[in-house]
């Protein structure tokens, strides 16, 4: 008895022998003879017509590494092209300086020290796509009631914010490291990693939580829930509507990364800011609460939000070149990697005999 889930006829559904063309060479589903030997009715299609919708149901909502490991690529490569840009920006969001002034800071210090950091937003960054994108689909299938339908905006605001709040926790510890690393002011106490991780260590379990790893969560928490809702509801849907246009297959997804992520991190920009600021912070004075903290980052830039957005016009540089690789990368890997699944199980699927 040959196996008809793999090996169906594709005009009449009746299972395909060896000895069988291509083609259907089974008699005609009028012929007097098909229902006594055997033929299918029409009851037996419909039900196995049902059975086949129902597995593929089941394969789309069975969980699949593949979202985590083209998040983590794409992550990876973005953050190495974009890495320079985003050691200005902390300075100016820090000293509240001008393009000219970070730059110089950063060229007085040479080039021996200005890659230092970027091991911490390496490590968090292909984290972050692999959380962000892997947790992100895995939430979407337990959420939509129908995974072969366009998932609503609902579905995919939750799936982002719940995504993001993982992200944050996750992170944080992260990107605490990094924030005291690119702090000039830092370099003489804190001239490695490991010595933060010294620092903090020598504190009691509760202050190593609050006051090392986690300082600056509810911000952060905040930033990256908003952010992820803002860009997973509106990327695809962007991307879709550029792609119908005609453009070639590559453009799409580039600029909606491109646009979805600076809009979504100028309008959180201000939360940015207040985190390099509390999560330089490491101890004595320095140490400000959050609601001290967001006093002293309004202080220091004048009271303006101009210069509170000091920083600013290289943010829409990176965010473009970063969310634009990223999604650009992300959805390349995660289309060419979903085709080829597709054809490996077709191809096992067309030399399967029982």
């Amino acid at each position: 008895m040959y196996n008809w889930k793999r090996t169906l006829c594709d005009s009449c559904l009746l299972p395909l022998s060896p000895w069988d063309s291509a083609e259907c060479s089974h008699p005609a589903k009028t012929s007097p003879n098909f229902m006594a030997k055997g033929g299918l009715r029409m009851g037996d299609k419909a039900r196995m017509q049902h059975g086949h919708s129902e597995r593929r149901e089941e394969e789309d909502r069975r969980w699949s590494s593949r979202s985590y490991n083209v998040g983590a690529v794409s992550s990876f490569l973005s953050t190495l092209v974009t890495f320079p840009i985003y050691k200005t920006i902390f300075r100016q969001q820090i000293h509240a300086f001008s393009i000219q002034e970070a730059i110089q800071q950063l060229h007085q210090e040479g080039m021996r020290r200005f890659y230092r950091g970027l091991f911490p937003p390496l490590l968090s960054k292909t984290l972050q796509g692999t959380l962000l994108f892997g947790t992100h689909d895995s939430l979407l299938l337990l959420l939509t009631s129908n995974p072969s339908k366009p998932c609503t905006l609902g579905e995919r605001w939750t799936a982002g914010f719940l995504s993001g709040s993982v992200e944050a926790l996750v992170l944080n510890p992260f990107e605490r490291v990094q924030n005291v690393l690119q702090d000039g002011r830092k370099d003489v106490r804190f001239p490695n990693t490991r010595s933060i991780l010294q620092e903090f260590n020598s504190y009691n379990l509760k202050q190593r939580l609050v006051v090392g790893y986690y300082r600056g969560l509810s911000p952060v928490l905040l930033r990256n829930s908003l952010g992820s809702a803002l860009y997973f509801s509106f990327k695809d849907p962007l991307r879709d509507s550029l792609a119908a246009r005609g453009l070639p297959s590559w453009l799409p997804a580039l600029v909606s990364g491109s646009i979805n992520g600076t809009v979504t991190c100028l309008a959180l920009y201000p939360l940015s800011v207040l985190i390099a600021n509390m999560q330089s912070q490491v101890v004595g004075r320095d140490l400000l609460s959050l609601r001290q903290s967001v006093w002293s980052v309004w202080e220091s830039h004048g009271r303006k939000l101009t210069l509170l957005y000091r920083g600013g016009s290289l943010l829409v540089l990176r965010s473009c070149l970063t969310w634009g690789l990223t999604t650009a990368i992300h959805d390349f890997l995660k289309e060419n990697t979903g085709q080829k699944s597709r054809v490996e199980w077709g191809e096992r699927s067309e030399n399967h005999w029982p």
